[in-house]
C-alpha cells in the first residue's frame, strides 16, 4: 500500500483516479487546487501525480516547487505529447508522463511500477575512472561532486551503468528502468538522456553513447 497525491483541475479525473488507485489498497489524496498544495506537507507521500494545464499554479510550476521539498517519483498527467512539454517538463523534476486519455489498467501499471522501482533494493555501488554510484543513497557523483539528477534520470544512468558496456534500445531501458509492459515512451528516454547529458558535459563527461539505429549503451 502507497500513499499518493493526485492534483487536477478535473474533478471527474480525481474521482477515477482514487477509485482506480484505492482499489490496489492505496491512500489517495486529492485536491483539484493546484495553490493549496503548496502549503502541505508532503513527506508522507510516496508517489504523486501532477495535470500539466491547471487554472492558477499550472503542473510545471508546481512540479518544480515541490521537487525540492519532496524525493518521491512525480508523474504528469497530460494531453499534451509533443518534445517542448516533455522536455519542459523532465527539466522541472518529473519521472514519467501518462497521456490522457488513460485507462485503468495503463495507470494502475505505471504508478506500480514506479513504486516497485522505489522498493527495489540495491547493492552497495560501483565505480569507474572518473565517477561513482552510491546505490544507497541513489547518488552519482563525479570528481567527487552530486550530480543533480532527477530519479528518473538517476535510475537511467544506474542501469547502463550496472550494465556497461552493452546495448540497449529506448524501448528496452523503459522496461527494465520503469518497469511497465506496454509501448515504451521513446520521447520519454531520449529527453531523459538529452539532459542526463547536459548536466554531465559541465564536467566534461560523456559516458552515455549512442549507438545509431539501436540505442545506447554507458561507456566510459
Amino acid at each position: 500500500m502507497a500513499k499518493i497525491l493526485a492534483v487536477d483541475d478535473d474533478k471527474a479525473i480525481l474521482t477515477m483516479i482514487r477509485r482506480i488507485l484505492e482499489k490496489d489498497g492505496h491512500r489517495v489524496t486529492v485536491y483539484a487546487d493546484s495553490g493549496a498544495v503548496e502549503q502541505m506537507e508532503l513527506s508522507g507521500f510516496d508517489l504523486i501525480l501532477l495535470d500539466v494545464m491547471m487554472p492558477g499554479t499550472d503542473g510545471f510550476t508546481l512540479c518544480e516547487k515541490l521537487r525540492c521539498r519532496v524525493d518521491c517519483p512525480i508523474l504528469f498527467l497530460t494531453a499534451r505529447s509533443e518534445e517542448s512539454s516533455l522536455v519542459c517538463g523532465l527539466e522541472k523534476g518529473a519521472d514519467d508522463y501518462i497521456c490522457k486519455p488513460f485507462g485503468a489498467a495503463e495507470l494502475r501499471a505505471r504508478v506500480a511500477a514506479h513504486l516497485r522501482r522505489e522498493r527495489r533494493e540495491h547493492f552497495t555501488g560501483i565505480s569507474f575512472e572518473k565517477a561513482r554510484f552510491n546505490f544507497s543513497s541513489k547518488q552519482l557523483l563525479v570528481e567527487e561532486s552530486v550530480m543533480p539528477l532527477t530519479r528518473a534520470e538517476y535510475a537511467i544512468c544506474e542501469f547502463l551503468a550496472r550494465n556497461h558496456g552493452q546495448v540497449f534500445s529506448k524501448e528496452q531501458i523503459y522496461e527494465k528502468v520503469f518497469g511497465f509492459d506496454g509501448e515504451s515512451d521513446e520521447a520519454t528516454i531520449a529527453t531523459h538522456i538529452k539532459n542526463i547529458r547536459g548536466k554531465l558535459e559541465k564536467y566534461d563527461y560523456a559516458p552515455i553513447k549512442t549507438v545509431w539505429g539501436i540505442g545506447y549503451k554507458w561507456d566510459v
